[in-house]
């Protein structure tokens, strides 16, 4: 692990925040190839008081950042569901997770689920289990090394997506028209002459 950090041209550490299961992922990119460095959860379900959880997210969060200084985070989004209490309390669990990587300034994209499991498997509608399964082929991860932890997948799966839109180029604006294209690249047409 000690080596495949010291060999990453970058380190990105995906988070799939909860109040009671946290999952995290950390990806090296070695040679613009993206590799497996750590993943694992942080388990609340024994704690009973939400502010506890909350600072147990904060202190885990850093010592991750502080370990594996990455350069990027991905951090899921929380989906929209009809339980507002529920929402209330995932958003408070994404903030203090994105507030230990700030204390270190490290630089936050966040991604819809959907967006995610559509990276991944190339489905948005995907089920954990096929997001994992893609996840053990794309990163050549034997079974005895998968954690079961469906959510330490999903942060590995936002870790991977985050890796993927960030490495595609930047698209270069297109000429709205024939005649803006021929107005920003004269030297690009010729004039034709009628003999």
């Amino acid at each position: 692990m000690e080596q495949a950090v010291k060999e990453a041209d970058r380190i990105i550490i995906g988070i799939d925040p909860g109040t009671n299961v946290m999952g995290y992922g950390i990806l090296g990119v070695i040679k613009s190839k993206p590799q497996l460095i750590a993943m694992g959860v942080l388990d609340l379900t024994k704690i009973g008081d939400p502010y506890t959880k909350l600072g147990r997210i904060y202190d885990r969060v850093k010592m991750l950042v502080e370990q594996f200084c990455p350069d990027e985070m991905a951090i899921e989004a929380p989906f929209f569901g009809k339980n507002v209490q529920s929402m209330l309390k995932l958003g408070r669990a994404q903030g203090v997770a994105i507030a230990a990587a700030l204390s270190h300034e490290v630089p936050i994209t966040e991604y819809e689920p959907r967006k995610i499991k559509q990276a991944i498997t190339g489905n948005g509608a995907a089920s954990k289990e096929q997001v994992r399964e893609m996840l053990k082929r794309i990163l050549a991860i034997k079974s005895e090394n998968m954690i079961p932890q469906l959510d330490s997948t999903d942060a590995l799966a936002a870790a991977l997506c985050h890796f993927y839109e960030s490495s595609k180029p930047a698209k270069s604006p297109r000429a709205s028209s024939w005649k803006d294209f021929i107005a920003k690249n004269p030297n690009r047409v010729q004039k034709r002459t009628d003999n």
